[in-house]
């Protein structure tokens, strides 16, 4: 079978690990031919070329700049990446037969490619993996508009996504309140094209720090020896609800009991920072964005794992931060929106507790009660989910059983 995976992820290899690369390279051990495209940013200085690499073929489609540069590139970039995909599959595959087209979300915009391979393909199955819900993401925190001038670009990229959904075979979402949000939202989407194919990742050997081990890592960073160390990982922007989170560390900074521990960056770091640095917050350490094996060896020496996001949000996100949480076998404090169901699967089952994301007392008195728990028990249960749950192996079958 000859798959072929639409991203906007820059990947130039499926070797490391990813929730993208882990379920590319579960289908070429499974024997199935598989070609990614994937957009190569005109600062890397390279041409759209078509190359093998772990076994895989990469279509790297030149592209403008689409990330870590200015919105009218950005914003044009978007605009053009449709075309330039399409013309690149006509030049370097456009003879290739294929069995599934694979895409994900973000962005909407590559409708137009999936529309091409459809149409030369109508014997292939179509599967979106939906990872955000947009335009209504970005109407829930301000960044767009269903009124006035941002009216119009809501309206245009409301229809894209209907579009998209309508030429999508199936949609795996991200849980189950996905699945509902999707169906209520759109009543002409038929129930049993749309399930629930998380993100997931291939299972890994686990590694278990002795008390000197650990106590290494925490020296290195200045973390507190004797004290639970909760770590909050990840982006720092503004779905993630960044002036609660500060609320919350600012209503907790001199606590004797545990510590805080924020590591990532984004739009909102800057305003992060400067509140550390007026306040010096006794119980809490902030680092900017670290190296992959770095950061993952510092949550390994933590305790808890923290999930943040913006109150105003009406869709259920589910973040991709809790994974790396369930693997190394943290519990988890999830602080999000009501419509989330994040912090009510952690609940059920056992490896973490929710608390609203405009509620500090409410997240206080959650940190207490995570502080009475046998944290030991709730992260062997998280980790004992994700293997039920969340590994390649779950996306996979998922994916595949439509097929058969």
């Amino acid at each position: 079978m000859h798959i072929i995976f639409l991203t906007m992820s820059n990947l130039i290899g499926v070797a490391e690990p990813g929730i993208y690369t882990d379920l590319m390279r579960k289908f070429r051990n499974e024997g199935h031919q598989v070609t990614v495209v994937s957009p190569c940013e005109r600062r890397l200085g390279e041409h759209t070329s078509l190359k093998k690499v772990d076994g895989v073929k990469i279509l790297g489609v030149r592209t403008l700049n689409l990330q870590k540069t200015n919105v009218i590139e950005k914003g044009l970039g978007q605009i053009l990446v449709e075309s330039q995909f399409k013309k690149a599959i006509k030049r370097h595959l456009g003879d290739v037969k294929v069995d599934l087209i694979l895409y994900s979300t973000p962005p909407i915009t590559l409708m137009g490619v999936v529309k091409y391979l459809k149409k030369k393909n109508p014997q292939a199955m179509s599967y979106l993996l939906l990872k955000d819900i947009f335009p209504q993401n970005a109407v829930d925190i301000g960044m767009m508009s269903k009124t006035g001038v941002k009216g119009f670009l809501y309206k245009h990229f409301r229809k894209q996504e209907k579009q998209l959904y309508q030429i999508s075979d199936y949609i795996g979402c991200m849980s189950p309140a996905n699945v509902q949000y999707v169906l209520k939202h759109n009543p002409e989407v038929a129930p049993e094209c749309v399930e629930v194919a998380p993100n997931s990742y291939e299972i890994q050997e686990t590694i278990v720090l002795t008390e000197e081990q650990r106590n290494s890592i925490r020296q290195k960073y200045n973390l507190p020896i004797d004290l639970p160390v909760f770590v909050y990982g990840g982006n720092l922007g503004k779905p993630q609800g960044i002036p609660f989170l500060m609320q919350c560390l600012d209503a907790n900074a001199d606590r004797q009991d545990c510590h805080f521990l924020v590591v990532g960056n984004g739009t909102e770091y800057g305003r992060m920072e400067a509140w550390f640095k007026e306040k010096k917050p006794q119980s809490v350490s902030l680092f900017s964005r670290l190296p992959k094996e770095d950061y993952d060896q510092l949550v390994r020496a933590c305790d808890v794992g923290l999930i943040f996001l913006d109150y105003r949000f009406t869709i259920p996100n589910y973040p991709s931060r809790l994974l790396p949480y369930l693997m190394e076998k943290k519990p988890i404090i999830a602080a999000t929106d009501p419509n989330c169901d994040t912090g009510s699967i952690a609940e059920a089952n056992g490896y973490g507790f929710w608390c609203p994301s405009n509620d500090v007392m409410a997240f206080t008195k959650t940190v207490d009660k995570l502080l009475e728990a046998d944290k030991e028990v709730m992260g062997e249960a998280g980790y004992q989910f994700y293997l039920n749950n969340y590994t390649v192996e779950h996306t996979y079958s998922q994916i595949v059983k439509h097929l058969k």
